[in-house]
């Protein structure tokens, strides 16, 4: 006669999700509350049956454990404050309509956080998506994670500011070292060729700015003997920062005659501070990349000259060469975007105009 206590052969667990293995670790339970976020009704705790077909269910549904319908790429940029990233976002998104293709945009806030980019590109590597497009915000601390993308079988582009690696498809960015060098001449154009004059740094570490910043101070030396680069400091891409150092530099530097500003935010940040001590006109200021606050004091005198990017082609190109390498076609390994100079006398230009004002709302407001 059979034992009246029968065994209850354990159940075999099903395949699961990892991103959903704290739920159903175990063979706890599935709470009401969880199940109601991805059903939208309460379920019977009675009948253990219906919980295992539905907890099978739910995990269907959710984006993780499906499988995508289109290719994913992600684009992660050094940080999301300033209108340059913005328009490298629309850039990209434009790619991204015309392979028809998804893009998962994601990025630090500022351009120091450099753990929190790490994290977000390791988050990516993980999700498997089917190529990664990055500005590394530091040339070799991003270094390592690219390498695991590539031993991910994950193929990477690089844009903007390079990284002291060769495991990419692409790269590419501005000429930097060229345009800080064109911002030299602007600057000492304006100078008549003499006096002292100060830079607005952004960040250490960083190899884009340090391109123009290097592309500056060479061109300075070589070409320009009776120019001296009395001081340069960093705004660490910040603009009050930006403006409290030039403020330093402006009150140990009372001869200053010009200022070089490598960024958007370093220009801002000088900008102000020229204004705020009634220097405009007095202390000539070349910024690099544009907003539409620089191109007003462009307008009105404060700012004498800015180098402009092509930040949206930047994006557009960083996607094609990804999508163009899933295809089985070869994109260039670099890909150098001429900068371009704007002043007074050439800022309504059409080419000009198109920069300064990208129509990134098509792309970005939907």
């Amino acid at each position: 006669m059979a034992s009246v206590k029968q065994r209850i052969r354990p159940r075999s667990r099903p395949k699961r999700c990892h991103s959903y293995k704290r739920w159903a670790s175990g063979r706890a339970a599935i709470s009401s509350q969880l199940l109601n976020r991805h059903l939208g009704f309460s379920l019977p705790t009675g009948d253990r049956r219906l919980l295992s077909l539905l907890c099978a269910f739910a995990l269907t549904l959710t984006p993780a454990c499906r499988k995508r319908q289109r290719p994913l790429y992600a684009v992660i940029p050094k940080g999301q404050a300033h209108i340059f990233w913005q328009t490298v976002h629309a850039g990209a998104a434009a790619a991204a309509e015309e392979a028809r293709v998804d893009i998962a945009w994601n990025g630090p806030a500022t351009e120091t956080d450099l753990a929190r980019q790490i994290a977000i590109v390791d988050d990516f590597i993980n999700r498997h998506v089917d190529g990664i497009e990055l500005a590394p915000e530091d040339r070799e601390a991003l270094v390592p994670t690219i390498r695991r993308a590539r031993r991910a079988g994950i193929p990477l582009t690089i844009i903007d500011s390079g990284a002291d690696t060769d495991e990419y498809v692409s790269f590419i960015a501005t000429d930097n070292y060229g345009g800080g060098a064109l911002a030299a001449r602007c600057l000492a154009t304006l100078l008549n060729k003499k006096g002292d004059v100060a830079v607005i740094a952004v960040l250490p570490g960083a190899a884009s700015t340090l391109a123009r910043e290097q592309g500056f101070k060479d061109t300075i030396e070589k070409e320009f003997p009776d120019i001296k680069i009395a001081a340069l400091q960093y705004g660490m891409s910040d603009r009050a920062r930006s403006l409290g150092v030039t403020e330093d530099i402006l009150a140990g530097h009372p001869m200053l005659a010009g200022i070089f500003a490598s960024n958007e935010s370093s220009a801002i940040g000088a900008d102000q501070a020229i204004k705020a001590r009634g220097l405009s006109g007095k202390v000539r200021l070349v910024g690099f990349d544009s907003s539409p606050s620089l191109i007003d004091d462009l307008r009105a005198g404060t700012i004498d000259a800015l180098v402009l990017q092509d930040p949206f082609q930047i994006g557009y190109q960083g996607l094609k060469a990804l999508v163009d390498f899933r295809a089985g076609r070869a994109p260039s390994k670099r890909l150098d975007l001429p900068p371009l100079l704007v002043t007074r006398e050439n800022l309504e230009d059409s080419k000009i105009q198109r920069l300064i004002s990208p129509d990134i709302d098509r792309y970005l407001k939907r």
